[in-house]
């Protein structure tokens, strides 16, 4: 029996930076338990740490689910939340069978399935691309080629961190891309049975943050991607960088994403949007009812004065005081941030991390915290999207030039980071 000297939140698949919720809650006075939505740990993302765990539950599949809302029933938890995406689904089902604050399980799919996701939008008369779902690389070139606009992009129907997604600007480049998609696993160790192909938006790209409780929203921050061109023509991301929320676009990405949330059903929790600002307007690119997999507490509650974590404990574990002090309002930006994601050529197995070179990194002005990847044994290969970025350094200064002069010295430094067999 789980001792209950504190109120118990849940938490479902706690990866990557779901592991900041653990001690977000742990602030707020509440312990956590953690619910597994797969029988066996995803392997691709940083588990969570069960330490920090009361107990772990195993909910993999539909005949798991009575029982686990019985043993959660037990515990009368103040909260159920997903930590990482795959946690979605299960986490809404259970807030509502538990009768807590809940995004309901109506919209679960449309908040998963990039495809229905647009669908929905669509329906509700809100601004997106145009797009298609099919599980063969003919049903892929068919639709690109009917519409004669390239390019296109090709994607996973549920993945993140830009897994899988190629922009394609002739038949050929489509067919490659959903071959190579329908061939692979996802990042969350699915397989994709199937194929997204949307319209080109054509424009800037935004991240746009959020958490929510009771339908009301706070804008966490609005970080504006700045993208960098491989030789082999991937657009990959080079820098995060943080917009005053009086800046343009601000209000106009701000009032398009509360449409979103609204056509989605996201009303309580964490929100991280990737939003195309195009000569029409605003148009979604995605949106994840979990938190953004940037985020890093410290170092957001120096350059924000909070974090989505703790904001998100907060609307769980005190809504009425999360309204009170940041319903329907926005962040401000304390000083100027960036996070800049790395590139590499280098490629082979790690056979060490230079502990000196890291903390020449680590100690130029500007940097907050440089966050190493990879570890001896791992492969590192060249960079072609988010997932193969080895390095992620956190910047953040009242001067801007600190933050331009540490970006141009990172470049010189980050390939000594890693030592290659």
């Amino acid at each position: 029996m789980i001792p209950q000297d504190q109120p118990i939140a849940v938490i479902v698949d706690g990866y990557s930076t779901g592991n900041f919720l653990p001690a977000a809650f742990a602030r707020a006075g509440v312990s956590v338990v953690h619910v597994r939505s797969s029988a066996e740990p995803m392997a691709s993302m940083l588990a969570p740490n069960l330490t920090e765990y009361l107990d772990e539950l195993v909910c993999a599949g539909d005949e798991d689910v009575d029982k686990t809302v019985a043993l959660l029933a037990e515990l009368k938890p103040v909260a159920v939340l997903a930590g990482q995406e795959p946690g979605v689904p299960l986490a809404d089902l259970l807030s509502e069978r538990l009768g807590l604050a809940t995004n309901g399980t109506a919209r679960s799919r449309a908040r998963r399935d990039k495809h229905e996701m647009i669908e929905t939008l669509r329906a509700a008369g809100i601004r997106c691309a145009d797009q298609t779902r099919t599980a063969d690389v003919a049903g892929a070139v068919a639709w690109a080629e009917a519409r004669g606009d390239y390019p296109v992009v090709v994607k996973p129907l549920s993945s993140a961190s830009s897994d899988g997604v190629t922009i394609c600007r002739t038949a050929d480049e489509v067919a490659a891309a959903a071959e190579a998609v329908l061939a692979a696993v996802d990042i969350f160790d699915h397989r994709n049975t199937e194929v997204l192909v949307q319209s080109y938006l054509d424009g800037t790209e935004y991240i746009v943050d959020t958490v929510s409780a009771n339908g009301e929203h706070y804008l966490c921050s609005v970080w504006q991607y700045d993208k960098t061109t491989t030789a082999t023509g991937s657009r990959i991301y080079d820098r995060d960088i943080l917009l005053d929320a009086a800046e343009s676009p601000v209000p106009e990405l701000l009032a398009y994403l509360e449409t979103v949330l609204s056509a989605l059903g996201i009303d309580h929790g964490p929100a991280h949007a990737e939003v195309m600002m195009t000569a029409e307007g605003p148009a979604l690119v995605e949106v994840g009812a979990r938190l953004n997999g940037n985020m890093n507490p410290g170092f957001h509650d120096v350059c924000l004065g909070t974090n989505q974590a703790d904001l998100t404990a907060l609307a769980y574990v005190h809504p009425s005081k999360f309204v009170a002090q940041y319903g329907n309002r926005r962040y401000t930006r304390r000083r100027p941030a960036i996070v800049h994601n790395t590139r590499t050529e280098q490629d082979g197995v790690v056979s060490e991390v230079d502990q000196e070179a890291v903390a020449a990194l680590a100690a130029l002005p500007g940097v907050h915290l440089v966050g190493v990847k990879l570890v001896p044994g791992k492969r590192i290969r060249p960079t072609t999207d988010l997932l193969s970025s080895p390095l992620r350094v956190f910047l953040t200064s009242p001067d801007r030039a600190d933050l331009d002069s540490a970006y141009d010295a990172i470049q010189v430094l980050k390939d000594k980071v890693y030592r290659t067999a």
